[in-house]
């Protein structure tokens, strides 16, 4: 019914915000008169004007052993055939003395979103945008801590890299084409830097683009079903990826990885919620992960969970 709503509205041009969860199951659609009393808080392509703070959260990662027992079961699906590339994810505890309101003022992001005192994220991961009958998607695969010497070569030539990034460029292709026509990549792999709380990360790129037919809005609900869950944190081929997450990961991820956006009455704009703080009746625990293929280094892979870790 959310998605049917979300036609309706787009086609009146109701400005509304949009949240779904990982997979489009729990959809919420609220017009942006009704924002204030459903206590929800929200920036999208926020630039510029970002304020320093020195707020560091308290890591308490799980085990590794924990991590390499998901990690291993997700490589012999890989070997099997069952995926090429997945989003391996877990909920790791943190502290802090702020409220999820306080850490919202606080954090600096493109896309943050507050949900009542159930969640926070704050993204630097575009999701899609419609504009002028054009709809882009800017998938973001392949991390790096920007300290290193020569970082940015090190990840642009890393051929590890270079094919997860392409295996993701080529899922969103075919997504887009299943409503769009004319898909094209802009922009193949370029380089952003992300503000990690103390350091500072590399993150690798794609823009993706195609043609919407003049009539979008009143199909924009069709259009974003059709484009969950994102491939940029699921995985290909899509459908036996999500499967194998779902049997694997161990846990629920809810509303993290999932996508929020504003259609403002012409245009759509829209995020990943990663960079995902969830409150819960144990404490706060920070959702996060990244891909994983054939060539994926255990060790690696969860030093890179743990450094998404942080308040921006």
């Amino acid at each position: 019914m959310s998605f049917e709503k979300i036609n309706v509205l787009a086609k009146q041009r109701k400005p509304f915000l949009f949240i779904s969860d990982f997979l489009g199951e729990r959809v919420e659609v609220i017009l942006l008169e009704d924002l204030q009393k459903n206590d929800i808080e929200f920036s999208i392509s926020a630039r510029g004007g970002f304020k320093e703070h020195s707020h560091q959260l308290k890591k308490i990662p799980l085990p590794f052993v924990e991590y390499k027992k998901k990690f291993d079961a997700v490589i012999e699906n890989i070997k099997a055939g069952e995926t090429y590339i997945l989003n391996l994810t877990q909920a790791t505890p943190i502290q802090t003395q702020l409220s999820l309101k306080e850490m919202y003022t606080l954090a600096n992001a493109e896309y943050k979103l507050r949900y009542k005192d159930e969640f926070i994220c704050f993204s630097p991961e575009k999701f899609i945008q419609i504009k002028d009958d054009k709809i882009h998607t800017f998938p973001m695969k392949g991390t790096i801590d920007a300290s290193l010497e020569n970082a940015a070569t090190i990840i642009l030539e890393n051929e590890k890299e270079m094919a997860e990034h392409i295996m993701i460029v080529d899922l969103l292709r075919n997504d887009l084409s299943i409503k769009a026509s004319e898909v094209k990549v802009e922009d193949f792999r370029y380089i952003q830097t992300i503000e990690a709380g103390e350091k500072k990360l590399l993150q690798v790129s794609s823009h993706i683009s195609a043609k919407l037919p003049p009539n979008w809005q009143e199909n924009l609900g069709d259009i974003l079903h059709s484009l969950l869950p994102a491939g940029s944190i699921s995985g290909a081929p899509k459908k036996s990826t999500v499967k194998i997450i779902k049997d694997i990961e161990g846990y629920e991820r809810g509303f993290f990885t999932g996508v929020f956006g504003l259609f403002d009455g012409m245009s759509f704009d829209s995020g990943v919620m990663i960079r995902y703080i969830e409150k819960t009746p144990q404490g706060y625990i920070y959702k996060s992960g990244g891909g994983i293929t054939l060539d994926s280094d255990a060790k690696l892979e969860f030093e890179e969970l743990q450094d998404k870790i942080y308040l921006p």
